[in-house]
């Protein structure tokens, strides 16, 4: 069975507990969400990083899953996941909703 990568080994951002930018731009809380644990196969939030609320990509904060589902489905980790996935692929935590359109 392949690994499956959390957002922050494919991205390879540093944002990580020990990561190389950790001390310039702090933990990104992707890898910190106990909530999301084991969702979609991955570390805390490191395959729901799309859901979790202030995650960092491209160098940026980020806001809520509604404030950035377009960057966030245009994403080659969010497709990779997605597709890895398939019909088991979770778009948001349980306790989260979204009444918008994707």
């Amino acid at each position: 069975m392949e690994a499956k990568l959390n957002c922050w080994e494919a991205k390879q951002c540093g944002r990580e507990p020990g990561g190389a930018k950790v001390s310039e731009l702090g933990v990104c809380p992707a890898c910190t969400d106990g909530a999301s644990n084991k969702l979609n196969g991955g570390k805390n939030g490191g395959r729901l990083c799309w859901a979790i609320t202030g995650s960092f990509c491209g160098g940026k904060v980020q806001g809520t899953f509604a404030q950035k589902k377009l960057t966030c489905m245009s994403c080659d980790f969010y497709k990779l996941v997605k597709t890895a996935e398939g019909k088991d692929f979770a778009l948001l935590k349980p306790d989260q909703k979204y009444t918008g359109r994707i």
